[in-house]
């Protein structure tokens, strides 16, 4: 068996960083930015007035002062001519300053009869101006690489670029394996369960810009495993589900084996997980995950989410460690590193009581994995231990 650490850096070396695409800006959003993009305008573009009143000249601009209104400004239209003094013209949030004037007294300051508008409450030293540029200007860049999120999206807009380079998102196949799986909806058989780690990581992997195409379940048989792993062609990681252990009905390490598999590790000093299998199959990475649902569940957040981030180019692919003090006693860990379901809150950590890892009702009331490394001595309350947010 190899450590966490050891059995990552195996995976990162089955890929390779993924090609560049251009995309229309509506579908970039969760993509990897693969180049820095530039602004091709000033943001905005000219002076604007930020709230609705009237636009003056500030050394004019006190108590009780009147001014002659000569005009409207709206966004979109602009007023075309100049402002002279104890001139103002009605502008609206958005439109652009007119010339001569750098102030705004907004409208609830005012007072209009007919053409004239006088000051009746203190304008205060606030312009209500936005300059020209002031978000950004010509030549800024929104760098890469960085999961593009919605404000970033908002911010290419603004910058007026149509299309986004991105990093492919990777293609993931899933095959779950086993007689004993039906799918949601179907009607089980007295020793038949639901298929629900297929959903869970097709969830969790697409939240980290995966595509993602479930396979049918494959039957344990040598034929319908061999059938679902045909039907992935072109996927660049096969996940297997199920089977990779070293029971009589475990087939994934002989079927993949017999299709020219390139294995690099099977089994990882962790739990739960510790029956993980990876290697190359083809044009494919391919990792042979753990059934049970929690242990499933976890390989994804430890190994298949960073290997997703990687291909896509994320400089800090691993998941966040954070620090936490414990609000419940730990027992001594043993040889293997442990992940353990948590929930984190203002006071503390603490893990769940049950940690059987079949049990996927903790798993989803868990906020955290509390990670121990092995043989770690026991933990009293008050003590720090790392963790990863869930």
């Amino acid at each position: 068996m190899i450590s966490v650490d050891e059995a990552r850096a195996h995976l990162f070396d089955l890929v390779s960083p993924l090609e560049v695409e251009t995309v229309p800006l509506a579908q970039a959003a969760g993509g990897v930015l693969a180049r820095d993009a530039v602004a091709t305008r000033d943001q905005p573009p000219f002076a604007a007035s930020s709230m609705d009143g009237y636009a003056m000249n500030s050394t004019e601009v006190e108590l009780h002062a009147m001014f002659k209104v000569i005009g409207e400004a709206a966004a979109g239209k602009r007023f075309s001519g100049g402002v002279k003094p104890g001139q103002a013209v009605r502008i609206f949030t958005g439109a652009p300053m007119p010339e001569g004037t750098d102030f705004v007294v907004i409208q609830e300051n005012t007072e209009q009869r007919g053409d004239l508008v006088t000051i009746t409450d203190g304008p205060g030293t606030k312009s209500n101006v936005r300059p020209a540029g002031v978000d950004f200007r010509i030549g800024d860049r929104l760098t890469a690489p960085r999961r593009l999120t919605p404000s970033d999206v908002a911010l290419l807009a603004a910058m007026n670029i149509p299309d986004v380079p991105v990093t492919r998102r990777p293609v993931v196949a899933l095959i779950s394996n086993g007689d004993e799986l039906v799918m949601p909806g179907d009607i089980p058989g007295p020793d038949q369960i639901i298929a629900s780690n297929t959903f869970g990581l097709k969830a969790l992997l697409e939240e980290v810009g995966a595509q993602v195409r479930m396979l049918p379940v494959a039957r344990d048989t040598t034929r319908s495993l061999s059938t679902a792993l045909e039907l992935a062609v072109g996927a660049d990681v096969v996940i297997t589900i199920g089977g990779a252990s070293v029971g009589d009905h475990d087939l994934v390490e002989e079927v993949t084996g017999t299709l020219g598999m390139q294995r690099s590790f099977y089994k990882v000093l962790m739990r739960p997980g510790k029956p993980l299998m990876a290697g190359r199959l083809g044009d494919a990475a391919m990792i042979g995950l753990p059934g049970n649902p929690v242990s499933a569940m976890i390989c994804g957040h430890i190994f298949v989410a960073p290997l997703l981030r990687h291909m896509q180019g994320l400089p800090d692919p691993l998941p966040q460690m954070y620090s936490a003090t414990l609000t419940k006693a730990l027992t001594e860990n043993g040889p293997r590193a442990h992940y353990m379901r948590a929930m984190i809150d203002s006071n503390g950590i603490a893990a769940a009581e049950d940690q059987d890892s079949s049990l996927l009702r903790v798993l989803a009331s868990a906020n955290a994995l509390i990670m121990r490394p092995p043989q770690d001595p026991a933990r009293e309350v008050g003590e720090t231990v790392s963790y990863i947010p869930l």
